[in-house]
């Protein structure tokens, strides 16, 4: 059995506070030998690498998720860059855009106030991209409602930093545009869903060498496990619906993935 990784992680998450070790327990039993521990904020980001030198087998991503973006610092990259010096990190993130719960959208604000925000998200965007590129590390990046204009940032960095779309549902066109800037997109437990035709459309028109699998965990627990907490032993169902749906082997699967993985992460062995 080829071991996978589990490239997107959340297992700082409270979520996992009463069990962690049983849960890397059977992640191991699972054969996902390795997991990325990915934070949201400078909190959790120091807990994740907390939980790289607690645990073997787990690495830190450390940045700010845009929907966080009003609770940041003004100016993020000293911290960041300082925490992202350590040796646990293995890539910046995750990091992006997020138009999907803008306050006019949820009915709490206005027009005015989404493009408040919107800017914020982009400055804090803007400075993890920059403190990537000055420590050479590579970005995960978040975006939805939002694909142009995380794209639009993105550019002027592409040809510095490389980028994961993790959480991947956009369409196969949107995916070469990833691919064409030299970055790689990432699947999770939705491949399993019934109604994403289209992300598995996606995956099946991705080279093999270009995309990873995760599984966003406390998030978005494949069948048949939906309705229960996700955890990174799920990634094998993951990589078994990417085999059904690409027509190769779980252990083909875990092996290109496996290897874009630690070509794309600092420190994966």
């Amino acid at each position: 059995m080829v071991p996978l990784i589990d490239t997107h992680a959340h297992l700082t998450d409270s979520d996992f506070a009463a069990d962690l070790p049983a849960v890397i327990e059977r992640a191991q039993a699972a054969g996902v030998t390795q997991m990325i521990s990915v934070g949201t904020d400078l909190p959790s980001s120091r807990r994740a690498v907390e939980l790289a030198g607690r645990f073997p087998g787990i690495r830190a991503a450390v940045g700010w998720h845009p929907g966080h973006a009003g609770e940041a610092p003004a100016d993020l990259r000293d911290e960041l860059r300082a925490l992202a010096s350590h040796p646990a990190v293995a890539a910046i993130g995750e990091c992006g855009l997020d138009f999907y719960r803008l306050p006019s959208r949820m009915e709490q604000g206005t027009p005015d106030d989404d493009e408040r925000i919107r800017q914020r998200q982009t400055v804090l965007f803007q400075q993890q991209l920059e403190v990537a590129a000055e420590l050479g590390l590579n970005v995960v990046v978040h975006t939805r409602e939002s694909f142009d204009a995380t794209l639009a940032c993105f550019e002027p960095f592409a040809g510095r930093v490389r980028a994961v779309f993790h959480c991947f549902v956009g369409t196969p066109a949107e995916m070469r545009r990833v691919l064409d800037l030299g970055s790689l997109v990432s699947f999770t437990g939705i491949l399993t869903f019934k109604n994403s035709a289209t992300v598995r459309e996606t995956l099946a028109a991705t080279p093999a060498d270009r995309f990873m699998l995760e599984t966003d965990c406390p998030y978005l627990a494949p069948v048949p496990h939906r309705g229960r907490r996700c955890e990174p032993a799920f990634v094998r169902e993951v990589a078994t619906a990417a085999a059904a749906t690409t027509g190769r082997s779980v252990d083909e699967i875990a092996s290109d993935t496996g290897s874009t993985a630690r070509t794309f992460f600092r420190g994966l062995n």
